[in-house]
């Protein structure tokens, strides 16, 4: 008999097509990642959705990702970065493609400038319900927590990264922030220990992530991040971190 596929919705991954254009980061450009490389790469998974998430090396272009919408089809979104002086009607346009977050990259770049959160954020959520996803260490979270609790809907991304700062990580989950459980290889502590911690606090908030192509990474993704999940929690938690959670996230607002 064969054994049925482990059910994934893959909340951060990355699609990195040439043909779109593309933006050196500090003199770094990724190599190419199609959406038939991604589809390759999890082959071995059930998905049932998952979010593309635009990097620094893509500023606010968003015709690749527009364009990796439509290939991988239903109940896949987009997470892009704006600047605060975008129109409605590009907000809105853009929603219509799927795109459901707003990003702000305070690790590489990209994005627009943290201080906009405030009024970004509340600004997207009214007009379209999105929330918004910081790549942010945790060690640089403890001055933006006011700010974080009081945002309609936030996500960070790849559990903070850092172990400073992730008492204040904690806070915010318990706050209802969601936290990606993703990116494990660039962490600088132990997985296992932060995915317990951060379920006790909130069984709603992790998230997992792929973060593939897994670019810069020290370590890049590996199905043993998977199994790390599920040898960690119990089998109903672990369906919750998998896929339940930011399935309801990003679906079901």
């Amino acid at each position: 008999m064969e054994q049925q596929k482990q059910r994934l919705f893959d909340s951060h991954f990355h699609i990195i097509n040439p043909k779109f254009p593309l933006f050196p980061n500090h003199g770094y450009l990724p190599p190419t990642f199609t959406v038939d490389d991604y589809q390759l790469k999890l082959q071995n998974y059930q998905l049932v959705g998952g979010a593309v998430v635009s990097g620094s090396f893509q500023k606010q272009d968003q015709t690749y990702l527009i364009d990796a919408l439509e290939k991988l089809g239903k109940n896949y979104v987009g997470v892009t970065q704006l600047s605060a002086g975008t129109p409605d009607n590009t907000i809105l346009s853009l929603h219509k493609h799927g795109v459901r977050a707003l990003r702000f990259n305070l690790v590489r770049g990209g994005s627009e400038q943290i201080g906009f959160i405030d009024t970004l954020a509340q600004r997207v959520f009214d007009l379209a319900g999105w929330h918004v996803e910081l790549y942010v260490e945790a060690s640089a979270l403890t001055p933006l927590y006011s700010k974080l609790i009081a945002l309609p809907a936030a996500s960070i991304d790849h559990m903070g990264i850092t172990k400073q700062g992730f008492p204040t990580l904690l806070k915010l989950a318990e706050k209802g922030v969601k936290v990606k459980a993703s990116g494990f290889g660039r962490l600088d502590f132990d997985p296992a220990a932060a995915i317990v911690d951060l379920y006790q606090a909130n069984p709603h908030c992790l998230m997992f992530g792929s973060d593939l192509p897994s670019t810069r990474a020290p370590r890049p993704f590996k199905p043993e991040d998977i199994l790390l999940i599920r040898d960690t929690l119990d089998e109903a938690q672990a369906e919750n971190v998998l896929v339940k959670n930011a399935y309801q996230f990003y679906l079901k607002k």
